[in-house]
């Protein structure tokens, strides 16, 4: 707890100090908080302490991003949303509504087709939009596990490659991310997704189930394209790293299913939607605490997995048009610090049996078109209305 020791000025202990409220910006970060990272100034005072979940600027995010939705929303719910975020829950009296989900498909084609004419424009790759969008899109970096992603496509490769009949959805895995200057392992990992997607779009059998794109130069504008179009969310960082994440609210109002850990926000939004309208897998926080103090060897699933070794020596080889020794190495060995930092490897057959999960419910229309529905209805609660408001009632005390 002290500010000074060892010759050094402990900011964070500083802040908190010398503070009057703390804040976590998701329920699990505040509990974090409290439990483990600040344990013993809560247990001195906990007065201190409170949470104010992030929200986002919806009226951005869902009215000026995709406005043939909203103007669809005005249809059925009137207008009263566009001020008060909570009467987007109004659209749940129209779940089971056939004409009403074959609406909403119809919209999300088309902003699918205005990403597709984007990608053909910018990356001279053909996308079907009549494909699941899978889309992953934040910075680059190692806990937010686009390895994982990675590691799960080229599963599904060797799975097409050893059965060209496989009975699946078309998929469009689209990620967007840029990575630090200096960071050289997250750099390599796009290299690994280029490197993917030029192996899996010039193949002619994988292509026709799917297909991978990265789309450079991420930005705002950018994203304002990318997540009215997404059929899926990705959220996949491992357990008890992500403070909050507003992407995956972002996408969630605009009707995307989230696939995610209950990590950060992602916690929230299972609270909110309920277990049957979100594609939770992985390891809980508290477990991955248990398995770290037992001790984590990645090997121990390579071992037990050859899917997954296979998947790992596609690294190592030519196949991908380069080696990518660095990666593996990072998965494998204590080269680039701690094997396997982020635990990729202890939850990919949960990931992959979450896929899985993803193509059946898919082919399910009306099923996840209602899974949609929710989600929309749900994501008034991550209004940055509600957030500003709760900093205001209970932190700053405004009357």
């Amino acid at each position: 707890m002290a500010v000074i020791a060892n010759g050094e000025v402990r900011m964070a202990n500083l802040c908190l100090a010398c503070c009057h409220t703390i804040n976590g910006v998701s329920k699990l970060h505040s509990n974090i908080l409290t439990e483990s990272i600040f344990r013993d100034y809560y247990n001195i005072d906990n007065s201190k302490f409170t949470n104010v979940t992030n929200g986002i600027a919806y009226r951005r995010w869902l009215m000026q991003a995709n406005p043939e939705l909203s103007s669809y929303l005005d249809e059925l719910i009137g207008t009263k949303y566009r001020k008060d975020s909570k009467a987007l829950e109004d659209l749940m009296q129209f779940k089971g509504n056939k004409e009403v989900i074959d609406r909403l498909f119809e919209i999300k084609k088309n902003n699918k087709i205005r990403l597709a004419e984007y990608i053909s424009s910018a990356n001279g790759i053909n996308v079907d939009p009549d494909s699941i969008f899978d889309i992953q899109i934040k910075r680059l970096h190692e806990y937010k596990r686009q390895l994982l992603n990675v590691l799960q496509i080229l599963y599904m490769y060797n799975k097409i490659k050893e059965n060209p009949n496989l009975d699946i959805p078309p998929r469009t895995f689209i990620f967007a991310a840029k990575a630090s200057a200096g960071y050289f392992m997250a750099k390599q990992i796009i290299r690994l997704i280029v490197a993917v997607s030029n192996t899996i779009n010039n193949d002619p059998i994988a292509r026709e189930k799917i297909k991978v794109v990265f789309i450079e130069d991420y930005r705002v504008s950018l994203a304002e394209k990318i997540i009215p179009a997404a059929d899926i969310s990705e959220q996949i960082s491992i357990a008890g790293k992500e403070a909050s994440g507003t992407g995956n609210m972002k996408l969630m109002i605009n009707g995307a299913v989230t696939l995610g850990t209950l990590d950060g926000a992602n916690v929230e939004i299972f609270e909110n939607v309920g277990e049957d309208n979100i594609f939770l897998f992985g390891m809980k926080a508290h477990e991955v605490d248990e398995l770290w103090r037992r001790g984590y060897s990645p090997l121990d699933y390579t071992r037990n997995n050859p899917e997954l070794q296979k998947v790992l020596d596609m690294l190592t080889s030519n196949v991908l048009g380069a080696r990518f020794d660095d990666v593996a190495k990072s998965l494998l060995t204590n080269a680039y610090g701690t094997a396997d930092a982020y635990m990729a490897l202890a939850d990919f057959d949960s990931y992959v049996k979450a896929q899985q999960r993803v193509s059946e419910t898919y082919t399910d229309k009306y099923k996840f078109g209602d899974m949609s529905l929710t989600n929309i209805a749900k994501a008034g609660v991550f209004s940055s209305d509600r957030a500003i408001m709760e900093y205001a009632k209970n932190i700053w005390h405004c009357k």
